[in-house]
């Protein structure tokens, strides 16, 4: 049951907020959203090790888990769960494939929470991901990173939803760290490391 809550707040993404953060200027929100927007349009494909962390408020110790994410344009997205156990999610042709060890299963994605929240993943590497209608975006700096926040429009996002963060390094235009909030309150952050954009993915990355 505990993964099973873990690997769906993976789709709901989840975070905290950082004091130190201040408002940027009109003309400040508008310089980091088109250099984002333009550099983003040359991704073809990006992996990236992954760290995510699950606090709770029904448990003492945060859920830690580790993997692979992998992006291909225009829309496929996986996320391989490697430790502490084997799970893989795929978004591919409007559909989620999921490989619980072994278990396989597929949910239709179209017009659901699910291909809404994939969108905007695939959006903050296509550099989409600002024009959404679904959100509202606020941005933010501090002294290492430049920050987009999201908020839901729709009731139902809002049902599972709160908010949403993406922290881009000043130097680079992929995201490092996403953090979201969820309306229970319960948080998740997830970290990108060793990031390899535009480097040969394998067609099984996206297939279980």
């Amino acid at each position: 049951m505990i993964k099973s809550i873990c690997i769906f707040s993976f789709v709901m993404l989840s975070g905290f907020f950082l004091a130190q953060n201040t408002a940027m200027s009109g003309a400040e929100a508008k310089a980091f959203v088109s250099k984002i927007s333009a550099e983003a349009k040359e991704i073809k494909t990006l992996q990236a090790d992954f760290i995510q962390t699950k606090k709770m408020d029904f448990l003492d110790k945060s859920i830690v888990t580790q993997g692979r994410m992998s992006l291909k344009t225009p829309n496929m997205l996986s996320w391989r769960y490697t430790k502490p156990y084997q799970y893989s999610i795929v978004f591919r042709d409007n559909k989620i494939f999921i490989n619980d060890q072994g278990k396989k299963s597929s949910v239709d994605a179209k017009s659901k929470t699910f291909e809404k929240i994939n969108k905007l993943i695939v959006g903050s590497s296509n550099g989409q991901m600002f024009n959404d209608p679904e959100f509202s975006v606020a941005y933010f700096k501090n002294t290492g990173f430049n920050i987009a926040r999201f908020t839901p429009k729709s009731a139902q996002l809002l049902k599972y939803i709160k908010q949403i963060e993406l922290q881009f390094p000043k130097n680079q235009s992929t995201v490092s760290q996403v953090n979201m909030t969820e309306a229970s309150g319960d948080t998740t952050g997830i970290t990108f490391k060793n990031t390899r954009i535009n480097a040969p993915v394998a067609a099984s990355e996206f297939s279980l």
